[in-house]
């Protein structure tokens, strides 16, 4: 094996803490899994994730006509950020 250093953010080290514990399965080989679904699956192609993005334009309707605008002011009212 190869030893690497990587820097997770509070809440990845947290969730692997707990996962690793209730699996009783080490942080190490929780990551080397991910990292092998990973390379498997590999990236997904742009142009499916554009398919998927334009498969939902159009798909809903609002009473705001500038919802296109003011999009971010709209979901900061919805969830009270």
């Amino acid at each position: 094996m190869v030893r690497t250093q990587i820097q997770l953010t509070e809440d990845q080290a947290k969730r692997l803490r707990e996962l690793s514990l209730s699996g009783n399965e080490s942080v190490a080989s929780l990551i080397r899994q991910a990292i092998d679904r990973f390379l498997i699956t590999g990236r997904p192609n742009r142009s499916v994730l554009y398919g998927q993005a334009l498969s939902i334009v159009g798909k809903y309707e609002t009473e705001q006509p500038d919802t296109a605008a003011e999009h971010d002011r709209y979901l900061e009212e919805a969830f009270g950020s």
